[in-house]
Protein backbone atom coordinates (compact mmCIF):
# COMPACT_ATOMS: atom_id res chain seq x y z
CA UNK A 1 0.00 0.00 0.00
CA UNK A 2 1.12 3.29 -0.92
CA UNK A 3 0.52 6.33 1.30
CA UNK A 4 -0.01 9.86 0.24
CA UNK A 5 -1.78 12.78 1.36
CA UNK A 6 -5.03 14.96 1.23
CA UNK A 7 -4.30 18.52 1.32
CA UNK A 8 -6.77 20.68 2.59
CA UNK A 9 -5.95 23.99 1.04
CA UNK A 10 -7.81 27.03 1.93
CA UNK A 11 -7.35 30.61 2.28
CA UNK A 12 -6.27 33.11 3.88
CA UNK A 13 -3.94 30.43 6.08
CA UNK A 14 -2.80 28.17 3.41
CA UNK A 15 -0.78 30.95 1.80
CA UNK A 16 1.39 30.52 -1.33
CA UNK A 17 4.09 29.70 1.11
CA UNK A 18 1.96 27.09 3.06
CA UNK A 19 1.31 25.62 -0.17
CA UNK A 20 4.69 25.18 -1.54
CA UNK A 21 6.33 23.76 1.66
CA UNK A 22 3.60 21.47 2.04
CA UNK A 23 4.46 20.37 -1.74
CA UNK A 24 8.11 19.97 -1.14
CA UNK A 25 8.37 18.45 2.05
CA UNK A 26 5.46 15.63 1.09
CA UNK A 27 8.43 15.26 -1.92
CA UNK A 28 10.99 14.69 0.62
CA UNK A 29 9.65 12.86 2.84
CA UNK A 30 9.00 10.48 -0.03
CA UNK A 31 4.90 10.65 -0.37
CA UNK A 32 3.38 8.72 -3.18
CA UNK A 33 0.86 11.51 -4.01
CA UNK A 34 -0.65 14.63 -3.18
CA UNK A 35 -3.90 15.58 -3.37
CA UNK A 36 -6.54 18.40 -3.14
CA UNK A 37 -10.52 18.52 -3.99
CA UNK A 38 -12.35 21.45 -5.87
CA UNK A 39 -14.51 24.11 -5.11
CA UNK A 40 -15.16 27.10 -7.32
CA UNK A 41 -17.73 28.92 -5.35
CA UNK A 42 -19.24 28.85 -1.98
CA UNK A 43 -23.02 29.52 -0.60
CA UNK A 44 -24.15 30.19 2.98
CA UNK A 45 -27.29 28.42 1.91
CA UNK A 46 -27.48 25.37 0.03
CA UNK A 47 -30.63 22.98 -0.85
CA UNK A 48 -28.35 20.00 -0.40
CA UNK A 49 -26.18 19.86 3.23
CA UNK A 50 -22.53 19.15 3.02
CA UNK A 51 -22.73 15.05 3.33
CA UNK A 52 -18.98 15.10 5.09
CA UNK A 53 -19.41 17.20 7.64
CA UNK A 54 -21.95 17.43 11.18
CA UNK A 55 -23.26 20.70 10.32
CA UNK A 56 -23.88 20.04 6.32
CA UNK A 57 -21.57 23.12 5.72
CA UNK A 58 -17.93 23.02 4.16
CA UNK A 59 -15.40 23.12 6.76
CA UNK A 60 -13.78 26.56 4.90
CA UNK A 61 -12.74 29.31 7.51
CA UNK A 62 -14.77 32.73 7.41
CA UNK A 63 -13.65 34.68 4.77
CA UNK A 64 -11.98 32.07 3.15
CA UNK A 65 -12.36 30.35 0.49
CA UNK A 66 -10.28 27.12 -2.47
CA UNK A 67 -7.43 27.96 -4.29
CA UNK A 68 -8.27 27.13 -8.01
CA UNK A 69 -7.08 23.15 -8.48
CA UNK A 70 -5.84 23.16 -11.55
CA UNK A 71 -3.60 26.55 -10.91
CA UNK A 72 -2.51 25.27 -7.26
CA UNK A 73 -1.56 21.85 -9.29
CA UNK A 74 0.63 23.61 -11.84
CA UNK A 75 2.20 25.46 -8.83
CA UNK A 76 3.32 22.69 -6.80
CA UNK A 77 4.39 20.65 -10.06
CA UNK A 78 6.87 23.39 -10.26
CA UNK A 79 8.45 22.49 -7.35
CA UNK A 80 8.17 19.01 -7.49
CA UNK A 81 9.87 16.40 -9.80
CA UNK A 82 8.26 12.60 -8.37
CA UNK A 83 5.48 13.02 -6.22
CA UNK A 84 2.31 12.25 -8.06
CA UNK A 85 -1.29 15.26 -8.01
CA UNK A 86 -4.47 14.10 -7.82
CA UNK A 87 -8.13 15.64 -7.46
CA UNK A 88 -10.44 14.17 -5.19
CA UNK A 89 -12.87 15.10 -6.36
CA UNK A 90 -12.99 17.70 -9.74
CA UNK A 91 -16.33 18.07 -10.14
CA UNK A 92 -16.82 17.39 -14.51
CA UNK A 93 -20.66 18.37 -14.88
CA UNK A 94 -20.11 22.33 -13.53
CA UNK A 95 -17.06 22.38 -16.17
CA UNK A 96 -16.25 22.81 -19.90
CA UNK A 97 -14.60 18.85 -21.09
CA UNK A 98 -12.59 20.69 -23.64
CA UNK A 99 -10.99 22.75 -21.22
CA UNK A 100 -10.50 20.24 -18.56
CA UNK A 101 -8.92 17.99 -21.21
CA UNK A 102 -6.76 20.70 -22.14
CA UNK A 103 -5.97 21.57 -18.49
CA UNK A 104 -4.94 18.24 -17.54
CA UNK A 105 -3.28 16.77 -20.91
CA UNK A 106 -1.07 20.22 -20.00
CA UNK A 107 -0.15 19.09 -16.69
CA UNK A 108 0.15 15.37 -17.22
CA UNK A 109 2.63 16.65 -20.02
CA UNK A 110 4.62 18.86 -18.00
CA UNK A 111 4.63 16.80 -15.11
CA UNK A 112 6.12 13.94 -17.28
CA UNK A 113 3.11 11.59 -16.31
CA UNK A 114 2.56 12.36 -12.63
CA UNK A 115 -1.49 13.24 -13.14
CA UNK A 116 -4.19 11.63 -11.03
CA UNK A 117 -7.66 13.09 -12.29
CA UNK A 118 -9.90 12.15 -9.43
CA UNK A 119 -13.75 12.70 -10.54
CA UNK A 120 -17.58 13.21 -9.20
CA UNK A 121 -20.26 15.15 -9.76
CA UNK A 122 -20.85 16.91 -6.80
CA UNK A 123 -23.78 17.31 -4.15
CA UNK A 124 -23.75 21.51 -4.39
CA UNK A 125 -26.81 22.40 -6.49
CA UNK A 126 -25.67 25.76 -5.89
CA UNK A 127 -22.76 25.41 -7.68
CA UNK A 128 -23.36 23.74 -10.84
CA UNK A 129 -26.03 26.29 -11.52
CA UNK A 130 -23.97 29.25 -11.08
CA UNK A 131 -20.92 27.74 -13.37
CA UNK A 132 -24.02 27.66 -15.77
CA UNK A 133 -25.37 24.27 -16.20
CA UNK A 134 -28.28 22.37 -15.00
CA UNK A 135 -28.09 19.97 -11.79
CA UNK A 136 -30.04 17.28 -12.44
CA UNK A 137 -28.21 16.23 -15.68
CA UNK A 138 -25.43 16.27 -14.02
CA UNK A 139 -24.83 12.27 -14.11
CA UNK A 140 -25.45 11.61 -17.76
CA UNK A 141 -23.67 14.94 -18.63
CA UNK A 142 -20.48 13.79 -16.31
CA UNK A 143 -20.59 10.58 -18.39
CA UNK A 144 -20.63 12.05 -21.81
CA UNK A 145 -17.64 14.89 -20.72
CA UNK A 146 -15.25 11.80 -19.95
CA UNK A 147 -15.95 10.27 -23.03
CA UNK A 148 -15.16 13.45 -24.54
CA UNK A 149 -12.48 13.98 -22.76
CA UNK A 150 -10.74 10.34 -23.40
CA UNK A 151 -11.22 10.88 -26.80
CA UNK A 152 -9.45 14.06 -27.33
CA UNK A 153 -6.87 12.86 -25.38
CA UNK A 154 -6.33 9.91 -27.59
CA UNK A 155 -6.91 10.21 -31.08
CA UNK A 156 -5.56 12.53 -33.60
CA UNK A 157 -9.32 14.19 -34.51
CA UNK A 158 -12.25 13.62 -32.40
CA UNK A 159 -15.43 13.88 -33.92
CA UNK A 160 -18.27 13.65 -31.56
CA UNK A 161 -21.97 14.12 -31.52
CA UNK A 162 -23.46 14.17 -27.75
CA UNK A 163 -26.47 15.57 -25.99
CA UNK A 164 -24.62 17.77 -24.34
CA UNK A 165 -21.13 18.52 -26.50
CA UNK A 166 -20.88 18.46 -30.19
CA UNK A 167 -17.27 18.31 -31.79
CA UNK A 168 -16.41 17.83 -35.15
CA UNK A 169 -12.62 17.58 -36.66
CA UNK A 170 -11.32 18.37 -33.34
CA UNK A 171 -7.27 18.35 -32.72
CA UNK A 172 -5.89 18.84 -29.51
CA UNK A 173 -2.64 19.03 -28.25
CA UNK A 174 -0.24 18.19 -26.17
CA UNK A 175 -1.56 14.81 -25.47
CA UNK A 176 -0.79 13.38 -22.32
CA UNK A 177 2.30 11.80 -20.94
CA UNK A 178 0.62 8.19 -19.57
CA UNK A 179 -1.21 5.62 -22.01
CA UNK A 180 -3.83 5.19 -22.83
CA UNK A 181 -4.40 8.20 -20.96
CA UNK A 182 -4.93 10.33 -17.64
CA UNK A 183 -6.23 7.29 -15.04
CA UNK A 184 -9.47 8.34 -14.19
CA UNK A 185 -10.40 7.72 -10.08
CA UNK A 186 -14.13 8.23 -9.72
CA UNK A 187 -15.30 9.06 -6.40
CA UNK A 188 -18.98 8.73 -4.83
CA UNK A 189 -20.86 5.89 -3.23
CA UNK A 190 -24.22 5.89 -5.33
CA UNK A 191 -25.04 3.00 -7.40
CA UNK A 192 -24.65 5.69 -10.46
CA UNK A 193 -21.17 6.12 -9.10
CA UNK A 194 -19.82 2.96 -8.88
CA UNK A 195 -20.96 1.72 -12.12
CA UNK A 196 -19.11 4.92 -13.34
CA UNK A 197 -15.78 3.73 -11.73
CA UNK A 198 -16.28 -0.38 -12.93
CA UNK A 199 -16.98 1.34 -16.43
CA UNK A 200 -14.36 3.82 -16.93
CA UNK A 201 -12.58 3.83 -14.15
CA UNK A 202 -8.78 3.17 -13.53
CA UNK A 203 -10.03 3.22 -9.62
CA UNK A 204 -12.39 3.89 -7.05
CA UNK A 205 -11.76 7.20 -4.52
CA UNK A 206 -13.94 6.92 -0.97
CA UNK A 207 -13.16 10.08 1.10
CA UNK A 208 -13.61 10.44 5.05
CA UNK A 209 -14.34 6.98 5.42
CA UNK A 210 -13.37 4.20 8.18
CA UNK A 211 -12.03 0.64 7.86
CA UNK A 212 -15.32 -0.83 8.30
CA UNK A 213 -17.05 1.17 5.66
CA UNK A 214 -14.18 1.14 3.45
CA UNK A 215 -14.65 -3.24 3.44
CA UNK A 216 -18.27 -2.52 2.54
CA UNK A 217 -17.56 -0.01 -0.40
CA UNK A 218 -14.86 -2.75 -1.67
CA UNK A 219 -17.10 -5.16 -2.19
CA UNK A 220 -19.72 -3.01 -3.73
CA UNK A 221 -16.87 -2.15 -6.62
CA UNK A 222 -15.84 -5.39 -7.09
CA UNK A 223 -19.76 -5.98 -7.70
CA UNK A 224 -19.93 -3.12 -10.14
CA UNK A 225 -16.66 -4.38 -12.04
CA UNK A 226 -17.74 -8.49 -12.61
CA UNK A 227 -21.35 -6.38 -13.48
CA UNK A 228 -19.14 -4.48 -15.80
CA UNK A 229 -16.82 -7.32 -17.15
CA UNK A 230 -14.00 -6.62 -15.34
CA UNK A 231 -11.99 -7.51 -12.41
CA UNK A 232 -10.05 -5.98 -9.88
CA UNK A 233 -7.07 -6.28 -11.40
CA UNK A 234 -5.11 -3.39 -12.15
CA UNK A 235 -7.77 -1.25 -10.50
CA UNK A 236 -6.88 0.81 -7.48
CA UNK A 237 -8.89 1.22 -4.18
CA UNK A 238 -7.88 4.86 -2.57
CA UNK A 239 -9.06 6.21 0.54
CA UNK A 240 -8.92 9.31 2.88
CA UNK A 241 -9.81 8.47 6.41
CA UNK A 242 -11.04 10.99 8.66
CA UNK A 243 -8.47 9.67 11.42
CA UNK A 244 -6.46 7.10 11.29
CA UNK A 245 -3.07 5.90 13.62
CA UNK A 246 -0.24 2.94 12.89
CA UNK A 247 -2.84 0.14 13.52
CA UNK A 248 -5.16 1.55 11.35
CA UNK A 249 -2.85 2.45 8.85
CA UNK A 250 -2.03 -1.57 8.78
CA UNK A 251 -5.86 -2.50 9.20
CA UNK A 252 -6.44 -0.75 5.53
CA UNK A 253 -3.51 -2.72 4.26
CA UNK A 254 -5.22 -5.54 4.96
CA UNK A 255 -8.30 -4.95 3.90
CA UNK A 256 -6.91 -4.48 0.28
CA UNK A 257 -6.67 -0.56 0.06
CA UNK A 258 -3.80 0.20 -2.63
CA UNK A 259 -3.46 3.78 -1.72
CA UNK A 260 -4.31 5.22 1.51
CA UNK A 261 -4.38 9.56 1.60
CA UNK A 262 -4.98 10.99 5.25
CA UNK A 263 -5.27 14.60 5.19
CA UNK A 264 -3.43 17.46 5.95
CA UNK A 265 -4.93 20.50 7.09
CA UNK A 266 -3.06 23.41 5.99
CA UNK A 267 -4.75 25.56 8.24
CA UNK A 268 -2.96 24.43 11.06
CA UNK A 269 0.25 26.16 12.02
CA UNK A 270 3.47 25.39 10.95
CA UNK A 271 4.51 23.11 13.29
CA UNK A 272 1.65 21.50 13.62
CA UNK A 273 1.87 20.83 9.59
CA UNK A 274 4.92 19.44 10.18
CA UNK A 275 4.09 16.74 12.50
CA UNK A 276 1.33 15.79 10.74
CA UNK A 277 3.87 15.27 7.90
CA UNK A 278 6.34 13.22 9.85
CA UNK A 279 3.32 11.02 11.28
CA UNK A 280 2.67 10.85 7.53
CA UNK A 281 6.24 9.78 6.67
CA UNK A 282 5.81 6.97 9.68
CA UNK A 283 3.09 5.61 7.69
CA UNK A 284 4.87 5.23 5.18
CA UNK A 285 7.62 3.27 6.81
CA UNK A 286 4.89 0.71 8.53
CA UNK A 287 3.60 -0.05 4.62
CA UNK A 288 7.51 -0.19 2.95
Amino acid sequence: MKIGAFASFQTPKATSEVILNIGRRAEEIGMDSLWMGEHVALFDEMEFPYPGSADGKLPVPDGGGIPDTVVTMGFLASVTKNIRLGTGVLLIPQRNPIYTANEFATLDWLTGGRIDLGIGVGWCKEEVETCGYSFEDRGERCDEALELMKMLWTEPVTNFDGKHFQVKGCRMDPKPVQQPHIPLIVGGFSKPALRRAARIGSGWLGFGINAELTQKSIGMVDEALAAAGRTSDGFEIIITPMAVDADGVREYQDIGVDRLVPLIDANDPEDKIEERLRELEEFANIVA
